[in-house]
């Protein structure tokens, strides 16, 4: 059977079916070649998301934090990795080319976390920007919609955390500056290879390294707090970076670092396989071993305790020198103390009425 390769500045090499369908899609030889002439461009396609809240909440004991926002469902960027692909089946879409392509957006979030801030029980709390996909992905450059949910966290002075690997977000910095200076937003950069050739290859859409280092720098220089989070870390493929692009990260202006061994469950593992399989096919045998010998010998382990970490001696290893890395390069500041206490809801708010 002849191969044909995925679409060009795609992550996925696949659109399989969700799990939640009733009928599997399966690829066939349908005959074309690579002399051929090539498929039409994949295009992305915007969908209106009309949910009914903004603020998301989980119970996962493994996580910093117990509310976030995600202004879409879906990505752009195209990371074959991404832990978020499976959601994409709820909706009854494929986790593959279609979480990359089908993009739901949501046009009332910043009225619908107005509406949140405003109700009289509501007290402030954590919340973290971009947790499932990246809310600074290419299609916010139009619709905005993550920068105007910044401004409703300015108005009412919340805190806000944010995580992304979108240099768009220094277009925010009007924003993001002024409210760091008062103690209200910090930022965590995800960086997980320094090698532009495989940044491109596994996060085709996503800013090139360079760009996320000189993001680092840019926040840092305007105050903002910036984490580096080396996720995921990929036995055979970024592994040997640690200590390398920790201390870039250190250099650009990072205080802190964290890291995420690869996770591979439901749909991402025969994605993150087929990607091998094109990408890297001498070194996906080893790879997905090595995979395997973190994971006690399986794809994966879902277990609240070690599905970030990982067990056995490589991820130990992995951990040791991580943190002996962190170390090295400074990179174990505290973070800085959110204040909370300075949440209000702003006069003319339905919560704070004007007289007239």
């Amino acid at each position: 059977m002849t191969h044909r390769p995925g679409p060009r500045g795609r992550g996925a090499r696949s659109n399989a079916t969700g799990r939640f369908e009733a009928y599997e899609r399966e690829a066939f030889d349908d005959g074309w070649t690579e002399e051929d002439e090539a498929a039409p461009k994949l295009s992305t396609v915007v969908l209106k998301d009309a949910s009914r809240s903004i603020i998301s909440k989980n119970n996962s004991p493994d996580i910093a934090f117990d509310q976030s926002i995600n202004t879409y469902r879906g990505c752009e960027h195209g990371c074959v990795y991404c832990y978020a692909r499976p959601s994409h089946a709820y909706w009854g879409y494929s986790p593959g080319l279609d979480f990359e392509s089908v993009i739901f957006s949501k046009p009332d979030a910043p009225a619908l976390l107005e509406e949140a801030f405003n109700r009289p029980s509501y007290r402030p709390k954590p919340i973290m920007i971009g947790a499932n996909t990246d809310a600074w992905q290419p299609v916010e450059r139009e619709l905005e919609l993550t920068r105007n949910i910044l401004k409703v966290f300015a108005r009412y002075k919340h805190p806000v955390s944010f995580i992304t690997k979108s240099a768009l977000v220094l277009r925010d910095l009007d924003i993001l500056g002024p409210m760091a200076e008062q103690g209200l937003a910090r930022g965590a950069i995800s960086l997980t290879t320094l090698d532009r050739k495989l940044a491109r290859d596994m996060e085709p859409r996503a800013a090139a390294p360079h760009r996320r280092l000189e993001t680092i720098r840019q926040l840092n220089e305007a105050g903002v707090p910036v984490t580096v989070m080396m996720a995921p870390i990929i036995p055979a493929l970024n592994d040997h970076e640690i200590e390398s692009l920790l201390e870039a990260a250190s250099g650009a202006g990072a205080s802190g670092a964290g890291y995420v061994l690869l996770r591979l469950p439901m749909e991402i593992k025969d994605l993150f396989v087929g990607w091998l399989a094109e990408k890297r096919p001498d070194s996906a045998a080893r790879v997905m071993s090595l995979i395997r010998q973190t994971r006690g010998g399986r794809d994966y382990d879902s277990n609240w305790a070690t599905r970030g970490r990982g067990t056995g001696p490589l991820a130990r290893l992995i951990s040791q020198r991580f943190s002996a890395a962190i170390k090295r390069h400074r990179l174990n500041q505290s973070s800085p103390t959110m204040d909370y206490a300075q949440f209000e809801r702003p006069y003319g708010s339905r919560a704070q009425p004007g007289l007239f």
